[in-house]
Formats: C-alpha cells, structure tokens, sequence
C-alpha cells in the first residue's frame, strides 16, 4: 500500500515562489504516474500537473503551464511542483496522487492520495 505525504505549502505573496514535495512510503514510485491536484474552496478538485516515473514525460493544466514544473527526484523517491508566478487564484489544497500505467488528467482513475497541503497567495 503506497501512501503518499505532501509538504512544502503555506503563505506566499502574488508573484512569489513555492515549492511543494510528495513523498510515497510503503512502497516506490516505480512504474507509476504522480499527479499534482488542487481544491479551493466552493470549487471542485482541478488537475495541475503529472509525471510519468518511467518515461518522465509531464502533462501540465493550461491554467500553470510555463509557472509551474514538476520533477522527480529518482534517489529521494520524491516528486516535486515547482511553482513560480504565484497568482491569488493559484490559492488552493493541493494533493498528490499515484496511480499505475499512463499519466492522465483524470483524478478518478488515480488510486493513491495523500492528505493534501494548503497553499494560499496573497494579493
């Protein structure tokens, strides 16, 4: 059972920089898809980016792309979001989430997730 911990949220201002971790314990993330979603409040859970373990290849929202980057980090079995640009509309729980095979948008078909971390942006 992969279980999966997000850290690295919390306040930033408009323009700023984040940088948040997931993490996967009792297992690895070998042959697997990492999906980076986020929740605001009133507003159902949205895709922002996702890695494939294997091939590397990353999908990305319109809403972050050329803001945000995801990475994995092979050694520290870690897969990271760098956000930059930060926006108030950016401001949100985001959650990690692992499934086997192919990356994709879909949250539905991911079958790990972690508890999610709060990341809010000022204006």
């Amino acid at each position: 059972q992969v279980q999966l911990v997000e850290s690295g949220g919390g306040l930033v201002q408009a323009g700023g920089s984040l940088r948040l971790s997931c993490a996967a314990s009792g297992g690895t993330f070998s042959s697997m898809s990492i999906g980076w979603f986020r929740q605001a409040p009133g507003k159902e859970r949205e895709f922002v980016a996702a890695i494939s373990w294997t091939s590397g290849v990353t999908v990305y929202a319109d809403s972050v792309k050329g803001r945000f980057t995801i990475s994995r980090d092979n050694a520290k079995n870690t897969v990271a979001l760098q956000m930059k640009s930060l926006k108030p509309e950016d401001t949100a729980v985001y959650s990690c989430a692992a499934k086997w095979g192919i990356v994709t948008r879909t949250p539905t078909l991911y079958d790990y997730w972690g508890q999610g971390t709060q990341v809010t942006v000022s204006s």
